[in-house]
């Protein structure tokens, strides 16, 4: 009597400590969060576990039978629990082990085990794992048991249920899975490790082999059937689903979804995220920068940091739809296992010279036309303790100076061209196309630095800025994501848009969480954007951008580099696409002598460009808009041309209409005040 009063006593007790096994019908299973591009191609998973919710409905009925067959071919009719199982499991285990158990376990008290309990191997486990097996088979139908299980178990290598298994084994849907398919994975579930095809083959064969012929046996399968499936191709390569590609975008994604809407529901409640990145493109962004940045390295020789370290040229990209300011690729850096540090949207840095379409956009709303004269001739800016001035039109005024203040770059400031070249006079056009910096400068004098700013603020440029004529040339640090922002703003007709990742967010039951459309603001008239981007297709035709006419598309963009060629820029576009490409060192050593914008960023953009666009209709930019007027111009002049008809001295020119040159060139009388387009061709790639 004793006995039976402490044994019920011990079994009441394990009773009180049951969860109720009713919670399992408002389980939430931990599910994986899926992060897509614009096309709908999966890029990546954020989880803790990996998981994804099949319905039985959609789950083939050889995976069925045959986790039946491997796991508990006696599912179907008894009831929750195997007495000839547990009595085995007892006698082979609590005589040997004494407190240790573990075997003979049904499908649902499997599922007992994953849902309910912890994963030690005690006898009073056990118990209570019998106990919450019979309550489950009292609670719920056979059907709901067996898909709850299917959706649980761990199939190895951090693959939960079986979408997953079928996706890391065999890169496919569960609903496509074959009857070879279908052993493998049931084969699996026993010691997923061991019989893993990814650690032993032979063995994987083996326990598939053995799954099919216990299926044959238990009628589940014809004997034809069998032989059939024995000759399943078991793929040994690995899907990851850790993002190789665009690890930099998804980062930036994760660290915004984790600030908005908190862990618990990023890695654990089955969102689906769809993106704005273009997959394809961004592998094709991956491969021009790594390529080429890989081959400069190699042939400009590694820079060591320290006996061990090796200093790597660094790079970014970003490229954005010009409509929308959707992001298609993103590249922060070259290998974000060593560096998260995103170049793309966190490093400043000067832009150099791709920062003058911001001057020149402000000197055309400004009264200066494409063929505006600007003298460039050496100056000197002298600072009087209050301002910045023009001291002199030539740098021998520097001979009357004092010698500290010749030391003192806050007291004494010269511009200088690439190659200190001088041209006397140009046209406003050839200031840009060839990247003329003591041009630059002069207009930013004339117009000042704070309506400079103002356009910079206008187009997209939220960075401190210095208001000083070095302004000109890019001296203030900005960001990769700004400098697109502007040339967005200039490729889509002067409409600012807003760079965004996300298009949509749902639920695991595809409610909508959170949709976003484009940020637009009307910030430059349509006139000025296209008079704009007329003078940047010159730079790619005519000017410093000229390795970018490898493209065969119209294009518009600008180079920059700056002082002792520590950075190489090029920011680019055509009617579809915006792409911007930086290059440098992280600690702003020099990339090399003549190491340029021109030499060494435009030719990743065109790689990249080339592959992002291929198959895509050729495309010109926008039709000129209303109030805007073309004129022939004589090139060494800047004044109306005599002739209709091109050449390399006459070229078609866009103005606002009423500010086109009004006096015609007469060769007799006016004279060429202008350099031919010949003689700035040595200075190309700045």
């Amino acid at each position: 009597m004793l006995v039976i009063f402490l044994v019920t006593v011990y079994f009441r007790n394990i009773l009180k400590e049951l969860p109720s096994v009713d919670s399992l019908r408002e389980y939430t299973p931990t599910l994986s969060t899926k992060i897509y591009d614009i096309n709908a191609k999966l890029i990546t998973e954020l989880f803790t576990e990996r998981r994804s919710w099949v319905p039985l409905s959609k789950i083939p009925i050889d995976l069925q039978n045959a986790v039946i067959s491997m796991e508990d071919h006696k599912f179907f009719s008894h009831w929750g629990v195997s007495f000839r199982g547990m009595t085995r499991a007892f006698r082979n285990n609590i005589l040997r082990y004494r407190k240790s158990i573990a075997g003979g376990s049904t499908i649902t008290q499997q599922l007992a085990k994953l849902a309910f309990l912890s994963r030690e191997k005690t006898i009073r486990r056990k118990i209570k794992e019998f106990l919450l097996a019979l309550q489950l088979e009292r609670n719920f139908s056979k059907q709901e048991i067996l898909e709850t299980y299917l959706n649980q178990v761990w199939f190895g290598h951090g693959a939960y249920g079986v979408e997953q298994a079928a996706m890391m084994y065999f890169q496919k849907n569960t609903s496509d899975l074959t009857l070879g398919e279908c052993a493998l994975l049931a084969g699996l579930l026993r010691y997923p490790g061991y019989y893993s095809p990814f650690n032993n083959i032979d063995r994987a064969i083996y326990r598939t082999q053995t799954a099919l012929s216990r299926m044959h046996k238990l009628e589940f399968i014809s004997e034809k059937e069998k032989f059939e499936a024995f000759t399943v191709h078991i793929s040994t390569q690995r899907t990851t689903r850790t993002s190789r590609v665009a690890p930099y975008f998804i980062e930036d994604i994760r660290l915004m979804l984790e600030k908005k809407y908190g862990d618990e529901i990023i890695y654990r409640a089955g969102w689906n995220i769809y993106t704005t990145l273009d997959l394809d493109m961004q592998v094709k962004a991956e491969k021009a920068l790594n390529d080429f940045l890989d081959n400069f390295d190699k042939t400009h020789g590694y820079k060591f940091i320290s006996s061990t370290e090796v200093l790597k040229v660094q790079g970014a990209l970003l490229a954005t739809d010009p409509k929308t300011g959707q992001i298609r690729a993103m590249i922060g850096g070259r290998n974000f296992a060593e560096s998260q540090f995103n170049r793309a949207i966190q490093a400043y840095r000067q832009p150099g010279s791709a920062f003058k379409p911001i001057v020149y956009t402000a000197a055309i709303e400004n009264g200066y036309t494409p063929t505006t004269i600007i003298e460039d001739a050496p100056v000197v800016y002298v600072n009087d303790g209050r301002d910045w001035r023009l001291a002199a039109k030539t740098t021998d005024f520097l001979l009357t100076l004092p010698d500290k203040w010749l030391k003192d770059p806050m007291k004494v400031w010269t511009p200088e061209n690439y190659k200190k070249k001088y041209h006397s006079k140009v046209l406003l056009r050839q200031a840009l196309e060839h990247s003329l910096n003591v041009c630059a400068v002069r207009v930013v004098e004339e117009i000042s630095p704070v309506t400079v700013i103002s356009y910079a603020r206008r187009l997209g440029i939220t960075s401190p800025l210095t208001n000083t004529f070095s302004l000109a040339l890019g001296a203030s640090d900005v960001k990769l994501l700004e400098t697109v922002r502007v040339f967005n703003t200039l490729a889509n007709n002067g409409i600012r848009t807003e760079p965004y990742y996300i298009i949509r967010i749902e639920d695991k039951d595809g409610r909508l969480i959170e949709e976003n459309r484009p940020v637009e603001e009307d910030v430059l008239s349509p006139q000025t954007s296209f008079i704009m981007t007329n003078l940047l297709k010159g730079v790619v035709e005519h000017g410093t951008g000229q390795y970018a006419k490898y493209l065969r598309r119209p294009s518009a963009g600008k180079t920059g580099t700056t002082n002792d060629f520590t950075d190489a820029w090029f920011i680019g576009y055509t009617p579809q696409l915006v792409c911007g490409v930086w290059v440098g060192y992280d600690n702003k050593v020099s990339l090399g002598n003549k190491m340029t914008g021109g030499s060494l960023a435009c030719p990743i953009w065109t790689h990249f460009m080339k592959e992002a666009l291929k198959g895509e209709p050729v495309l010109d930019f926008t039709p000129p808009p209303t109030g805007i007027t073309f004129a022939y111009i004589d090139s060494g002049t800047g004044l109306l041309a005599n002739t209709t008809e091109q050449s390399e001295s006459v070229y078609l020119e866009a103005f606002l209409k009423g500010t086109e040159p009004k006096t015609c060139f007469i060769p007799e009388t006016t004279g060429n005040i202008l350099l031919s387009p010949k003689e700035f061709e040595e200075d190309i790639g700045y």
